[in-house]
């Protein structure tokens, strides 16, 4: 297994030397995160076990959102957040898709045209709810924008989870979905032809005229609709791994040669899994279109589920609460501990935090191991706060 760190660290300065001047921002502190994350560039700490007694360092993480090796701990927060604001009611999973013709151009004006695609499918989804040939009320969404593909082509398009159900005009009354409705949430067809309206209208508003290609108005726009079969709880599980993971493991990366960068991938028409070589350049270009803007969010909640009617949720989950039979509980956010690199154990005690000029002083030290594939604490760790 090739780490996308070993990648970066070796074709990393020749591509910011090709570009140099057109590099983005956002892809240049991606670039310099991933190369120095659990290196002694960022520090570390001191920990020694109490079952071996070996000491290690531990280099800090970086925590960018491009970095494979990091995210874990903090999907397990968002998931554990997200599980709490779960009403006990079917969910629905939508998929908002971008035709062809648009993709670049969203990639090209990203700060402008996805707050766009994120709006236009909330927008759309809460204009056909509130009809009551529908749900008739005001629902809730959370959205994860997702980018990539298997071979990591910009493919922009959204995750919405959606609870089967919406608040009347009254404020205090859950209207459920109707029974014959179970099996959708609203018309397909329908919801892309609106979709597709307000985002060509909400885009000419934000980038200038002529910029935005033509689509021909036969072609449909792909929407996916579909109840939750496998749980609101899996689905939640899988939209997590777009929220704080990038487009690539290390898992996937197999090889780092001259002839450029190997990767496996799975596709899906033919269920297999498959192998793909790109140019370092290319590999990389393909790797940082997937780094969104500085400040740029991947997830956004409305209607219900945003923040400012937090109040009205819990009052909605006290009051189904009493109408539902209960499950098993939630599962507890998995936290991985920190084990001895050498005997494996759970025995790791962090003793103090090092800076790197003293990483460097303690792994002169031969009797100390420098663990960077161990998991190490991200830099602002403190004794006795999760890492």
């Amino acid at each position: 297994m090739t780490a996308l760190a070993e990648v970066v660290r070796q074709h990393g300065p020749h591509y910011i030397e090709r570009h140099q001047g057109r590099l983005l921002p956002s892809h240049a502190r991606a670039l310099r995160a991933i190369a120095t994350c659990r290196t002694g560039a960022l520090g570390g700490h001191l920990a020694h076990c109490s079952r071996c007694g070996d000491a290690h360092l531990l280099y800090h993480s970086c925590r960018h959102r491009a970095c494979p090796q990091c995210g874990h701990d903090a999907t397990e927060r968002w998931l554990a957040r997200q599980r709490e604001l779960m009403l006990p009611v079917p969910y629905f999973h939508v998929v908002f898709t971008l035709p062809a013709e648009l993709r670049r151009v969203v990639r090209a004006h990203q700060r402008a045209l996805l707050p766009v695609l994120f709006r236009a499918a909330f927008e759309s989804l809460a204009a056909l709810c509130s009809d009551s040939k529908h749900v008739g009320g005001r629902i809730g969404a959370l959205a994860v924008l997702h980018t990539w593909t298997r071979t990591l082509e910009w493919h922009p398009h959204l995750h919405v989870l959606v609870p089967g159900g919406a608040l009347s005009a009254d404020g205090r009354t859950w209207l459920p979905i109707k029974t014959r409705k179970r099996r959708f949430l609203v018309p397909v067809k329908a919801l892309a032809k609106h979709f597709r309206g307000r985002f060509l209208s909400l885009a000419r508003q934000r980038i200038p005229s002529g910029q935005l290609p033509h689509v021909p108005w036969d072609k449909p726009w792909v929407v996916f609709a579909k109840p939750a079969v496998q749980g609101a709880d899996n689905v939640l599980a899988y939209l997590g791994r777009y929220v704080h993971r990038t487009a690539i493991t290390d898992k996937a990366i197999i090889a780092n040669h001259d002839a450029g960068v190997s990767f496996t991938y799975r596709d899906s028409r033919e269920q297999t899994r498959k192998r793909m070589t790109l140019p370092a350049h290319e590999f990389l270009r393909r790797f940082l279109q997937h780094v969104p803007p500085q400040g740029m969010h991947r997830v956004r909640a409305y209607g219900l589920l945003h923040p400012a009617h937090r109040a009205t949720l819990r009052r909605l989950q006290l009051l189904m609460a009493a109408n539902v039979t209960p499950s098993a509980e939630p599962k507890p956010p998995r936290v991985r501990p920190r084990r001895c690199p050498r005997c494996h154990e759970q025995a790791l005690v962090l003793l103090r935090r090092l800076a790197p000029d003293e990483c460097v002083a303690w792994q002169a030290d031969a009797r100390l191991a420098a663990s960077p594939l161990a998991r190490a604490p991200p830099r602002v760790f403190s004794q006795g706060a999760p890492a």
